[in-house]
């Protein structure tokens, strides 16, 4: 009787080292924002250009505040949509705007990129994605880059992030009032020109 005991446990081992493990349980995926016009906007500091902490709680409500998200520095893409900012800051500011870009460039790059372009606005480090996300805007690797800083010297660079290329505006009350997630480069800057016309004549 004890051999067939044995046999019979011996034979449930061995089903048991047959069976399929329970598979291992996903961890959740990360919840996208679906930021939407007329959402609060989000409020968070990130290091600038000149390694200085910038609060965005410090600049709503001063002004009309343009976010805007791109790719990286000295790409051809974003030198066009930075230098088209860069000529239309008389003009934004008379209507009352202030611009930041924000990229996944550190601060280091930043100060190159503007002094190679010569910017007249401040642009924001949001090297792992943090700021970007907060917006919805999607995040991807990072890249190196090969370019020339402002005396023509090579550089070479890596970024840890790529962000999509999205444009918002935060109205005075701290609320999104514009959102743009299919931005052509050289034309962001006309957009927001003719949005915040449009916004001017509202209130005429």
């Amino acid at each position: 009787m004890v051999p067939s005991v044995l046999r019979i446990s011996a034979l449930g081992c061995a089903l048991g080292l047959l069976a399929p493990a329970a598979p291992a349980q996903d961890k959740p995926a990360e919840k996208v924002i679906d930021l939407k016009v007329g959402d609060p906007a989000p409020t968070f500091a990130t290091p600038d250009a000149q390694g200085e902490s910038w609060d965005a709680a410090e600049h709503y409500g001063r002004k009309w505040v343009v976010i805007y998200f791109y790719p990286g520095d000295f790409t051809p893409g974003c030198i066009a949509q930075a230098n088209a900012f860069r000529d239309a800051m008389n003009k934004l500011t008379e209507q009352g705007v202030e611009v930041v870009g924000v990229s996944g460039d550190s601060v280091q790059t930043h100060a190159l990129f503007r002094k190679a372009q010569k910017l007249n606005f401040n642009l924001l480090s949001d090297e792992d994605g943090t700021v970007a996300r907060l917006f919805g805007v999607p995040v991807g690797k990072g890249a190196t880059v090969k370019a020339r800083d402002a005396a023509g010297n090579a550089i070479e660079f890596t970024r840890a992030a790529t962000l999509s290329r999205w444009t918002f505006v935060v109205g005075k009350d701290g609320k999104v009032v514009y959102k743009n997630t299919k931005v052509t480069p050289a034309a962001d800057a006309r957009a927001i020109q003719e949005f915040m016309a449009k916004e001017q004549e509202k209130k005429q």
